[in-house]
């Protein structure tokens, strides 16, 4: 028991200072490529915080960050909204209801090879007009 709870408090110290050094590391690399925080924001910072998730849960810690972390945040200090993130919203919308449409339609339980690919494409497309709208 005693171990268990060590590795608990390890594995939350190791992901504040991994968390910390994942975008003092990002940040960094947008300055040396004068990329836009933004793009490095959507690309390394959006998949290195989602890659452990890929073993777990992926809707449900995304449920949870949109309905809990943003809502706490918003108790604690009322925040602007940027409308520059629209269409980023547009984009989570659009992916989300495809993937619901995906799963309730028809009696597979699963996700095709065809309907990755579509979201994948989707993201390298958004992602690269993301990019040319920078320079």
């Amino acid at each position: 028991m005693i171990v268990e709870f060590a590795l608990v408090i390890l594995g939350f110290v190791s992901l504040i200072f991994g968390a910390s050094w994942l975008v003092d590391g990002a940040s960094s690399l947008a300055k040396k490529y004068r990329v836009s925080d933004l793009i490095i924001g959507l690309t390394i910072v959006a998949f290195g915080t989602s890659a452990p998730e890929l073993v777990v849960n992926i809707i449900g810690s995304n449920i949870f960050n949109i309905l809990l972390i943003l809502s706490i945040s918003g108790i604690i200090q009322p925040f602007e909204y940027n409308p520059k993130f629209n269409l980023d919203l547009y984009m989570l919308i659009g992916g989300t209801f495809f993937l619901l449409t995906t799963m309730l339609t028809g009696q597979k339980k699963s996700v095709d090879r065809w309907e990755s690919g579509a979201l994948m494409l989707t993201y390298i497309i958004y992602t690269t007009y993301l990019v040319l709208k920078e320079f």
